[in-house]
């Protein structure tokens, strides 16, 4: 088989325009792209950290890419524990970042 040039514009897997969306990120408004993470959309926006660690409060972001981790969470729209890299981001979201959230007792664990 000989490898061919296929133009971009005749490209039957090519991209599609990218479709626009708007979340509020920490209180901000922050532009994204449907299909893109909630950890791409903030790495987009130059946020590097979103969340700090319980000892020592040294900055997290995202670190693994993949969701081994758990250096990415975030609080997505009300939810707590949202792993960055994993969600995708929908329009509307609400992102609010871990900081100045009491951690949880052992009386409050299942």
């Amino acid at each position: 088989m000989m490898a061919r040039l296929v133009r971009a514009a005749q490209d039957p897997i090519g991209p599609l325009a990218p479709t626009r969306i708007t979340l509020t990120v920490d209180g901000e408004p922050v532009e994204g792209v449907l299909g893109q993470t909630l950890a791409g959309v903030m790495l987009s926006a130059d946020t590097v950290a979103w969340r700090s660690t319980s000892f020592r409060d040294k900055p997290r972001g995202a670190f693994c890419g993949i969701g081994v981790c758990f250096d990415c969470l975030v609080v997505v729209n009300g939810q707590r524990d949202v792993r960055a890299c994993q969600r995708r981001a929908a329009p509307g979201d609400v992102v609010e970042f871990h900081r100045d959230m009491p951690l949880s007792t052992p009386e409050e664990r299942p």
